[in-house]
């Protein structure tokens, strides 16, 4: 079983951006909306403030 391991999980206009890591997948962020779908994208990131910047950056976007 893979560790995961979440280092940010906060709502922000009634969405959920979660930063996360797992082994061999680095640091990745979802953003979960208000319908409970479950968004993000397939790139991977050195570190956990890259991808929270770029999910921060996503939901500014789509929101």
């Amino acid at each position: 079983m893979a560790q995961v391991k979440i280092d940010t999980f906060v709502c922000i206009n009634d969405q959920i951006l979660i930063v996360f890591y797992t082994p061999g997948q680095c640091w990745q962020f979802r953003v979960i909306s208000r319908s409970l779908s479950v968004f993000g994208e397939q790139k991977l990131y050195y570190s956990a403030e890259a991808a929270r910047r770029t999910g921060l950056e996503w939901l500014r976007d789509e929101g």
